[in-house]
């Protein structure tokens, strides 16, 4: 499998010159993406409280197993996010302004397709999906609702990673900041409105996504009219569908798409073990995963920034601002760790207990709270160098770390799970999340020696 290499400089670009990295350019490009993705995990937070306040465990569950599904469809998809980030990013870097054009365009075409057969294959995914994640009827009933008001969202989900992977790449943070916001302020009204306004119940919480995803669509197509390149040729309808380099648009990101596979196979395995502890555990676990979701997001616009100046480092081919992306983005999502870790650990249980009112749920979270507490200062690492080696476009380094990861958390799940009950079960994950630094730390020293080298970054 060939990787993609790295851009020719093509005339006047977008950011032709040298690559500036400083600790005021990474808090600029960092700040409005960690606002704009810490409003993703508030509106699961949303979700999970209208849900977690009607009238029995199983609805929380079933938005529990219903969204482990769409992390699956979408976020299984998320290589739409990240390879148009790392494609536009390079592109950016070396001043191709065309390139940006078409690798957007070529994506957009992709992420249609796939939400197309996301929608005529929904009926046998949902079906056997829920069947394998587990849970009570009851828990799988609400679930099946949930899903099959949500999923009419697909298409345009897709095409919002597109849209939101041009706007990091293109380093329009601000831009990503606020059809993020609208997305969410959507999503959160029309919940509101569905739930209580309607009275549709676990089908207006799924609803309302497919109401947000749709209306910010709409939002990031004009916004990529205004930003479209300015002085190029018209474009020529065979260069956007040719062939070739739609084969190498889906190769490059093959490798994304089965590193997300793995993580969400993990978060899967994670789901599936704490169903078969019954009902209570399985929705505490969805409580606490939502601190696992908010502070991922949040140490994610670091990663994110990380994504834009490495790539564009490297579409420079300048070492020393590659080298000094990773330095300063690595130290202030550290930072941004250990302030995470402190508030869990100062008001966990508080936060716990705005997320339901059922009093047998919130005992069986406070049990297991130390572990999402120490989450961040282990998380933190990987979450880091994913933003580096995708920026890069180091796709089966993403690949192989992600599977070495995967299989030392089932390990340790075998091991642990059995003796120890959930306990085991939040060790094992915590675990997965050291191992997906270790694994890619170790291919780091290599990408650095490439940036500047004779061949190109990414692998041929």
């Amino acid at each position: 499998m060939s990787e993609s290499a790295l851009p020719h400089r093509a005339g006047a670009g977008p950011a032709a010159g040298p690559v500036a990295v400083s600790h005021r350019r990474v808090l600029a490009l960092a700040f409005p993406i960690v606002l704009a993705n810490l409003t993703q995990p508030i509106l699961g937070a949303v979700d999970t409280a209208v849900a977690g306040h009607l009238d029995g465990a199983q609805y929380l569950g079933g938005v529990a197993l219903g969204g482990l599904f769409f992390n699956f469809v979408f976020w299984g998809f998320g290589f739409l996010r990240m390879g148009t980030t790392g494609l536009v990013a390079q592109a950016h870097g070396a001043g191709d302004a065309a390139g940006i054009r078409l690798n957007v365009l070529r994506a957009l075409i992709v992420a249609f397709a796939l939400g197309a057969a996301v929608l005529a294959l929904q009926v046998p995914l949902l079906s056997f999906a829920l069947t394998a994640l587990g849970g009570s009827d009851a828990v799988r009933a609400t679930a099946l609702a949930y899903g099959h008001a949500r999923i009419w969202s697909a298409p345009f989900a897709l095409a919002n990673y597109v849209v939101l992977g041009y706007l990091l790449g293109a380093q329009r943070v601000r831009l990503a900041l606020v059809a993020q916001v609208f997305i969410n302020a959507v999503n959160i009204g029309a919940v509101l409105l569905y739930v209580y306004g309607f009275g549709w119940g676990i089908s207006g919480i799924g609803a309302a996504t497919a109401t947000a995803d749709a209306c910010g669509f709409a939002l990031g197509a004009w916004m990529l009219w205004r930003l479209r390149p300015r002085g190029l040729a018209p474009l020529a309808a065979r260069e956007l569908v040719d062939r070739a380099a739609l084969e190498r648009l889906i190769v490059l990101n093959r490798d994304i798409f089965l590193r997300t596979l793995c993580l969400l196979g993990a978060f899967g395995w994670f789901a599936h073990l704490g169903a078969k502890q019954g009902d209570a555990t399985l929705a505490a676990n969805a409580l606490l995963l939502n601190f696992q979701t908010f502070m991922a997001y949040g140490l994610d616009g670091f990663a994110h920034a990380a994504e834009a100046l490495v790539g564009a480092a490297a579409g420079a081919r300048d070492r020393a601002a590659f080298r000094q992306a990773v330095r300063v983005t690595l130290l202030w999502s550290v930072l941004g760790a250990l302030l995470f870790a402190l508030v869990y650990w100062a008001a966990g249980g508080w936060i716990v207990a705005q997320l339901t009112d059922q009093a047998g749920i919130r005992a069986v979270a406070l049990q297991y709270l130390p572990w999402a507490a120490i989450s961040p200062i282990v998380s933190v690492w990987g979450f880091l160098l994913d933003g580096v080696f995708i920026g890069a476009t180091q796709t089966q380094s993403l690949m192989r770390a992600m599977v070495a990861s995967l299989a030392i958390f089932i390990a340790a799940t075998l091991a642990a799970v059995g003796p120890f009950g959930n306990h085991g079960l939040w060790f094992a994950l915590l675990l997965f999340m050291v191992a997906r630094g270790a694994t890619l730390a170790r291919y780091l020293p290599e990408l650095i020696r490439r940036i500047g080298a004779d061949v190109p970054v990414a692998r041929a």
